[in-house]
């Protein structure tokens, strides 16, 4: 079973997905197995975080900022100078996940959220291929 999930970002940000992730699975009639979950784009990705405190996102992001800036000495340029730098980040974090699930819960952490990382500066909307796998 598979569906496509349509998230609209604001622009650089971790956007939770979790909810949508979890309403997907709601619908899904396998009790137990795993989720597999991934972007459709090169200058987004995923990542498990936590979910409790906002400064861990503000972290992430100022970080992968400082690691990869924007004004950097990159070739590819036509799409935006946060284009190149967008890639890298996510060439730098994942753009698929796979997730245990159990009697129809996601098997996260008491502080995991699934997050959309948005490397662009602009909103952006990106679509996420979730498939659901079950022994038969």
């Amino acid at each position: 079973m598979s569906e496509i999930i349509i998230v609209n970002t604001p622009g650089r940000a971790l956007v939770d997905i979790t909810r949508n992730v979890e309403s997907a699975l709601a619908s899904c009639s396998f009790k137990s197995g795993v989720v597999h979950l991934f972007v459709q784009h090169t200058s987004a990705s995923l990542v498990i975080q936590e979910n409790a405190d906002l400064d861990v996102q503000r972290d992430l992001i100022a970080y992968f900022d400082r690691l990869v800036p924007d004004d950097g000495p990159y070739r590819h340029v036509a799409e935006g100078a946060d284009d190149m730098p967008a890639h890298i980040k996510s060439a730098l974090t994942s753009t698929a996940l796979t997730i245990p699930f159990s009697e129809g819960r996601l098997l996260l952490g008491t502080w995991q959220g699934i997050y959309l990382f948005e490397h662009r500066r602009a909103a952006h909307q990106r679509h996420i291929a979730v498939t659901f796998l079950s022994e038969a």
